[in-house]
């Protein structure tokens, strides 16, 4: 995958498009992510221990990482990633401005 934790993403379609926010979880087997503060759904949640409360918790789910699309630090863009060889090492690129993406 060419998405990673940390990455600042935008949305590309769906419910939040056009929003940004922080990749907290990547799960590549599912080829999803998990964006802070985007498709946000209620979960109804039990209390389990005595004296703990239950109650309905806002939580972020995941969503498909073909509907993000990373933003570059430089151009401030949602652009694709690429991938070039530096001293043995393999980096991504920005496409649009060619801007290496930490």
């Amino acid at each position: 995958m060419k998405i990673k934790k940390g990455d600042t993403v935008e949305v590309l379609s769906g419910n939040d498009r056009g929003k940004r926010g922080e990749v907290l979880e990547v799960i590549p087997k599912k080829d999803k992510v998990i964006v802070k503060g985007i498709n946000i759904r209620k979960k109804h949640v039990k209390p389990r221990k005595q004296g703990e409360q239950g109650g309905i918790i806002p939580a972020e789910c995941a969503i498909y990482s073909s509907k993000v699309n990373v933003v570059c630090p430089k151009c401030k863009k949602a652009v694709k990633v690429g991938f070039t060889m530096e001293k043995d090492e393999k980096v991504r690129v920005c496409k649009k401005c060619g801007a290496k993406i930490k």
